[in-house]
């Protein structure tokens, strides 16, 4: 387990994650600032680094190319008190880990942080094919944790919805996005799935598809979307038979949340939209 540095420790939003790691037993410290967190980097070897809540994506970017400098294989997690799609798609470009902006959840980000010193993986799993303001096409590994990177992404591309409606739609883009990673992939770091995100003036769409076969309707017995009103817990069982994490509600949860639900005719492809009007 690889050691933790938040930078400004002043901020509390920095505090609040950096008590949730000690509470975690995770060996962390805290930086004054920009130089006192290279020079720290100089001295020891850190594997994450958080940075400071009050600066711009642009400045937590360029003090990541000097800590690369230092430690070329440190990750990064970006927080900062706004962000536009352009910083979006500059961290993505910057291999950043992942990236936040208020609302801070404290707990989700130390998660992530924790998950993040022991992740010798990550640093191919998220690869841009395509992307500009309004149009962002990513092709991610099969993991958990990547799509937990994946979608502290979404967060931001989507920062311009309402607050309901983010939530709403970047809930549902979590059940799809893990449904395609364990039913079309197997959660096989090998295998991959693409993202696409769509804002228009009107809308915001997320597209995903998946290395798998597809699936029927008829053939999800594993989910909920699949019960009998006599029978609303019948996947559960099925679940367990077959040794499935525990869940199955993704799909009726998406189609409750978003606008429109629409797969293509094999079923390994999916559009959400949400309408912004």
């Amino acid at each position: 387990m690889s050691r933790v540095l938040i930078i400004g420790s002043h901020i509390p939003v920095s505090r609040e994650v950096g008590d949730a790691l000690c509470a975690a037993s995770l060996p962390m410290e805290y930086s004054a600032g920009h130089a006192d967190a290279l020079q720290r980097l100089r001295v020891r070897s850190f594997g994450v680094v958080i940075t400071s809540a009050d600066r711009a994506i642009e400045e937590s970017l360029a003090l990541l190319e000097e800590m690369r400098s230092i430690r070329p294989g440190v990750k990064c997690i970006v927080l900062a008190h706004h962000s536009t799609p352009n910083e979006v798609i500059a961290a993505l470009r910057a291999r950043v880990f992942a990236c936040f902006t208020p609302p801070f959840d404290t707990h989700e980000i130390a998660a992530l942080a924790a998950r993040a010193a022991s992740d010798n993986q990550w640093r191919d799993d998220i690869e841009i094919l395509s992307a500009r303001p309004g149009w962002v096409s990513l092709r991610v590994n099969c993991r958990i944790i990547t799509a937990e990177r994946l979608l502290s992404f979404a967060k931001e591309l989507s920062a311009q919805l309402p607050e309901d409606s983010k939530q709403e739609i970047i809930q549902a883009l979590r059940e799809i996005l893990l449904n395609a990673m364990e039913h079309g992939a197997a959660f096989n770091p090998e295998q991959v799935v693409e993202v696409t995100a769509i804002r228009t003036a009107r809308t915001m769409v997320f597209r995903v598809r998946d290395p798998g076969a597809g699936f029927r309707q008829e053939s999800l017995s594993h989910a909920a979307s699949a019960n009998s009103s006599s029978d609303p817990t019948a996947h559960i069982a099925h679940r367990e038979e077959e040794g499935m994490r525990a869940g199955g509600y993704g799909l009726l949860l998406a189609s409750g949340t978003v606008d429109e639900l629409i797969y293509n005719e094999i079923g390994n492809e999916a559009i959400l939209i949400k309408y912004l009007d």
